[in-house]
């Protein structure tokens, strides 16, 4: 494996673009590196231990009402900074990169939207997007605007709780009683309501996978930026890669699964070793 260290950037930067210019079909593999710099704080360490509490599984959020109303509560707060996030310097190259016809398929893990809000066009969104509310019984979907006025109007006495800002639209409270706290029901069936978005201990939706796969099969590199791949989902695309022999690039900060299968890895900030697509001069390369 090619390692570059954090320092200096434009070794970086300049490692990254030769990579690049190899290759003209990259399935680009995002996660929440990417989103760090939009104020969406990241689970894990340098070491791809978590650093926060494990997020909310599926098991807890539709097996235990308390859990569930926790988990609307702190989200509920959490949702104001949340959808005030805006794209960054790295969502701005990696749509300069699809602009330069090198892009095969953008996949992220991510469930924040703000790939396509840089302007990328060519992008699965893996876990979903938390712009959205689905029901678990009759599977009618709403806007979280929507979803998130329903909340605060039942829930008065919470609007105005301040807390810490976590991932994914989370916060954490500082109170333990969640009793009290009102979970609208969907409109249509009064069934359960749900973020449109990979819990952990839930699969990835078929249909999305195989559409991402296939994709993956028509690449003729993967790119990895902004994760650690501590997550199957993820990782099983360099596990896919390696197996195809296809050459991986990965821009993270610390440890990184897929370690051992990188022919290049770039230990430095997302939006550094992709400062050579705001150049001027990158040329456009059709696939």
């Amino acid at each position: 494996m090619n390692a570059v260290a954090a320092s200096p950037s434009s070794a970086a930067s300049e490692s990254l673009r030769r990579f690049v210019e190899r290759h003209r079909r990259l399935f680009v593999l995002t996660g929440a590196g990417c989103s760090t710099d939009s104020g969406i704080p990241d689970y894990r360490d340098l070491e791809g231990d978590w650093k926060r509490p494990p997020p909310m599984t599926y098991q807890v959020f539709t097996g235990d009402p308390v859990g569930r109303a926790r988990y609307w509560a702190r989200s509920m707060i959490g949702w104001r900074h949340f959808s005030a996030a805006r794209a960054n310097a790295t969502h701005h190259a990696l749509t300069m990169l699809e602009r330069t016809g090198r892009v095969q398929m953008l996949v992220t893990q991510n469930v924040d939207g703000l790939h396509q809000a840089a302007g990328s066009r060519a992008v699965i969104d893996l876990h979903g997007r938390l712009d959205r509310v689905r029901c678990l019984q009759c599977d009618a979907v709403v806007a979280r605007t929507d979803y998130q006025q329903r909340l605060e109007r039942e829930n008065p006495a919470w609007s105005d709780l301040e807390a810490t800002h976590a991932p994914d639209g989370d916060a954490y409270l500082e109170r333990d009683d969640f009793h009290t706290f009102s979970i609208p029901a969907c409109m249509q069936c009064g069934g359960m309501m749900k973020p449109d978005v990979v819990f952990f201990g839930e699969n990835v939706p078929r249909h999305r996978l195989q559409q991402a796969m296939q994709h993956f099969e028509r690449a003729d590199a993967l790119l990895v930026i902004g994760s650690s791949l501590m997550v199957y989902s993820g990782y099983r695309f360099a596990a896919a890669a390696a197996r195809r022999g296809l050459p991986i690039a990965a821009v993270n900060l610390g440890r990184n699964r897929a370690d051992p299968l990188l022919e290049l890895k770039l230990d430095c900030r997302c939006d550094e070793a992709l400062a050579f697509l705001a150049e001027p001069d990158t040329e456009a390369a059709p696939i």
